[in-house]
């Protein structure tokens, strides 16, 4: 049995392998090939453009694959969605398709849109967008560099941002958000029905899951008498509880614990005020909780 994965070609590639190797996978991938290698003998991997992915799985090309909440949406895609995987391109958030319109226009709300040209890459979803605002305007398909279309070629583009920062450099303004999406794992119903691929899928979304907590976290690790052991909690911001140990002398006790990595320089020093001993911060690969 090998399960059949699809893998995001394109702008979500990059932090697709990392989250992957953070989970303990290695995927070597063959520029001139669109089956990468994984060092798991029960997976067999196909790279996929994010926006085709939820119509492989659904038609049983692939039993599962890691794509778009947007996309499955577009393909109006019959799947199973597994896990919300909250990663994107550059950041650990989601991501947002918006409405947005040049700086000098006239538009500033989706009812501005009556009779007007809209490009977009995504649609079936800005249709069904403009339809609940009750709203007729053309929705054109865009093929790229959709940021530059207004005003000449559409009156306004339904786009995806992160930061939003492309559009602001293209002179643009966002008008509403269309669509909140952040990536998934989806698989197909079958697939996900026999007993053997869906442990498998289960199996992998735990490791997955679990390398997206870790990001941005570190352990704290410290020893700290009974006596001082009250106020060195109270500075610890524990992702539940700190672990408290005891060492062989009786009145020293081992503290371990996680905390986000940009407090870590704020809390040290705490800690060492508080008269915690041998502290010591490591990295995480993930947290399983």
């Amino acid at each position: 049995m090998k399960l059949k994965l699809g893998l995001p070609k394109g702008s979500l590639q990059e932090a697709s392998l990392q989250l992957f190797r953070r989970a303990g996978y290695e995927i070597t991938v063959n520029p001139r090939s669109y089956f990468p290698h994984i060092d798991d003998n029960e997976i067999e991997c196909m790279l996929i453009r994010a926006q085709e992915m939820a119509r492989y799985v659904e038609d049983a090309v692939l039993d599962a694959g890691l794509t778009g909440r947007d996309w499955v949406l577009e393909n109006r895609a019959d799947v199973v969605e597994v896990a919300d995987l909250i990663y994107a391109k550059q950041t650990l958030g989601k991501v947002r398709w918006v409405l947005a319109a040049p700086e000098s226009s006239s538009i500033r709300s989706v009812k501005d849109l009556q009779g007007k040209v809209v490009a977009t890459e995504l649609v079936q979803v800005t249709k069904n967008y403009l339809e609940q605002n009750g709203v007729n305007a053309r929705v054109e398909f865009s093929w790229g560099a959709t940021e530059v279309k207004p005003p000449v070629l559409a009156d306004a583009i339904v786009e995806v941002t992160e930061t939003g920062s492309s559009l602001r450099a293209n002179g643009l303004r966002i008008v509403d958000t269309v669509l909140e999406s952040n990536t998934k794992f989806i698989a197909n119903r079958s697939a996900w029905e026999d007993p053997c691929k869906r442990t498998k899928m289960e199996t992998l979304v735990m490791l997955l899951k679990s390398a997206i907590d870790a990001a941005g976290k570190v352990g704290l690790m410290m020893n700290v008498r009974r006596t001082d052991l009250d106020q060195v909690l109270a500075v610890l911001p524990a992702l539940k509880r700190p672990t408290i140990s005891a060492l062989s002398e009786a009145e020293w006790v081992a503290v371990n614990t996680i905390i986000e990595e940009k407090t870590v320089r704020e809390i040290i020093p705490r800690l060492k005020a508080a008269h915690a001993q041998g502290i010591v911060e490591y990295p995480l690969n993930k947290i399983v909780i």
